[in-house]
């Protein structure tokens, strides 16, 4: 037997912020995914009493389309949560602490010039900020206070750093920037490889970027193969050795680089993240 709350008898989000097919009804959230009410009548009640506040303000429409990187907010329980989406593409129930509920990332959709000249940008949230950093253009991330409604804070869109995809096949992927193929009049390209190694395609609207990766300094690799010769570890030779040799390679390099490098962890790079486990 189906579920009569689902499919076609789903709540449907109430017009906002989000797309109809990219956000998650406040009802679902509460009800479905914390189960702290059994129907939409107690989740009316919740909502009503005004303990329900998404991005630092109090919203009562049990539908209200929350999307990707909001920020949800229960003060009478003292918990906060980010929608963002699991491996498989499903929003997904993302605790945080206070402190990081004080902020929020968001993807620049537009730039323009309003009335009187003044600059605008426009995020994927439909927020309009006036008189951006000059050095935002589309597609970066800004990371926006609540309380004030500023920019604090920016990574550009850029080869090497962090993403995370919100559209197509591969939804709810996390990898690092490789390439960006432009195609005058069609769509955009980007290949992103993940942790695993895995490399795949998708289209550039698709990216969110959620941090940067650094790479070292020249000073910090000769530390970093110094200490792999006082561990004894031979260069890398030509070829595809065992994945025990590889690993035990690494792993020796790794702690004599964390005894020399003095500026920054022995595998390479560092990734500054502001999506925190």
């Amino acid at each position: 037997m189906l579920d009569k709350l689902t499919g076609v008898f789903a709540p449907r989000p109430s017009t906002g912020p989000h797309k109809l097919r990219e956000c998650l009804p406040l009802i679902i959230f509460l009800r479905n995914r914390l189960k702290y009410a059994l129907t939409g009548d107690e989740v009316k009640k919740i909502c009503m009493q005004r303990f329900i506040k998404i991005d630092g303000k109090v919203r009562t429409d049990i539908t209200y389309p929350a999307g990707f990187m909001d920020v949800i907010s229960i003060e009478k329980t003292g918990e906060h949560f980010r929608l963002i989406y699991d491996v498989k593409g499903r929003f997904t129930v993302h605790r945080i602490t206070a402190e990081e509920a004080k902020y929020k990332l968001c993807k620049v959709k537009k730039i323009m010039i309003g009335t009187k000249g003044i600059p605008h940008l426009v995020t994927h949230d439909a927020r309009t900020i006036r008189y951006p950093d000059p050095l935002i253009k589309v597609n970066d991330t800004i990371r926006i206070d609540l309380d004030s409604g500023k920019i604090t804070d920016f990574i550009k869109f850029d080869t090497g750093n962090l993403c995370m995809v919100t559209g197509g096949a591969n939804l709810g992927r996390i990898g690092v920037i490789t390439n960006r193929e432009r195609h005058p009049g069609s769509f955009d390209v980007v290949h992103v490889k993940d942790s695993t190694g895995n490399n795949f395609a998708t289209r550039l609207s698709n990216i969110f970027i959620v941090g940067k990766v650094r790479q070292f300094s020249d000073q910090s690799r000769y530390a970093y193969r110094r200490g792999q010769q006082a561990m004894g570890v031979p260069a890398q030779r030509k070829g595809n050795p065992s994945d025990h040799r590889r690993g035990a390679r690494q792993e020796a390099g790794r702690q004599a680089g964390q005894q020399l490098n003095k500026d920054g962890p022995a595998h390479g790079f560092q990734i500054n993240c502001y999506l925190q486990n």
